[in-house]
């Protein structure tokens, strides 16, 4: 998709999730909610590149979830834009019954039976947060952001599932997913311009791609 277009003073407002960087997660654990998560030191530079990129827009408002891996994501952009930063609950990452297991596809989680039970409903899905309730919140999230920066441009830095459930919801596609197929790389800009109260289109970046490491990831259910 293309870059994001600046709003222009013609009533449209536009808001931009942004996905954090890189974190530093040597035992290869899906992460989740667990605290004390941090960018690793490729991470802060995909988050400083991407702020670099959202350098010269109209942005009023700053949104981020609560943790520190978003929180370090947003810093950069905090130090482009010195307003105060919203820390929103609503876009924090997915709840997820697997943190601190590795999961892969046919890797230790799914072969222990004790998870078993938790794979009975892919399309819900049965090992998390339902992708209806991550929808609901991100879209009141979007929403209040929006107000806020009504007429001018938000920066929302949140998770790659609620930012994929919540670009699912704008465009109409289908909620249950391949977690392999979802476009929102780390340190991507998807931007939702919204006029009349209405979104109207959605955009897809990533400024960072250069610095993403180039190994495919064989992840079922991804913790980022």
């Amino acid at each position: 998709m293309s870059s994001p277009t600046p709003s222009g003073g013609d009533g449209r407002t536009v808001v931009h999730l942004v996905r954090h960087g890189l974190v530093e997660n040597p035992d290869g654990v899906l992460y989740g909610r667990l605290p004390d998560y941090h960018l690793s030191e490729l991470g802060r530079e995909m988050a400083a590149t991407t702020a670099q990129f959202l350098s010269d827009r109209d942005v009023t408002h700053l949104r981020c979830s609560p943790l520190e891996r978003a929180q370090e994501s947003m810093a950069p952009i905090a130090a482009v834009y010195p307003i105060p930063v919203t820390i929103d609950g609503r876009v924090i990452e997915a709840q997820n019954h697997l943190e601190g297991q590795h999961v892969s596809l046919g890797g230790p989680a799914m072969r222990d039976p004790k998870n078993w039970w938790l794979f009975r409903n892919p399309l819900k899905p049965s090992w998390g947060e339902p992708y209806t309730e991550i929808v609901a919140r991100m879209r009141l999230a979007l929403r209040d952001a929006a107000l806020a920066a009504d007429g001018h441009e938000a920066i929302v830095v949140s998770h790659q599932l609620p930012i994929w459930m919540a670009r699912c919801d704008a465009e109409g596609r289908r909620l249950v997913h391949d977690p392999r197929k979802r476009e929102c790389a780390l340190s991507s800009v998807t931007s939702f311009t919204f006029l009349d109260g209405r979104i109207t289109s959605v955009a897809y970046t990533s400024p960072a791609k250069a610095l993403i490491p180039g190994v495919k990831s064989k992840k079922f259910v991804a913790g980022a």
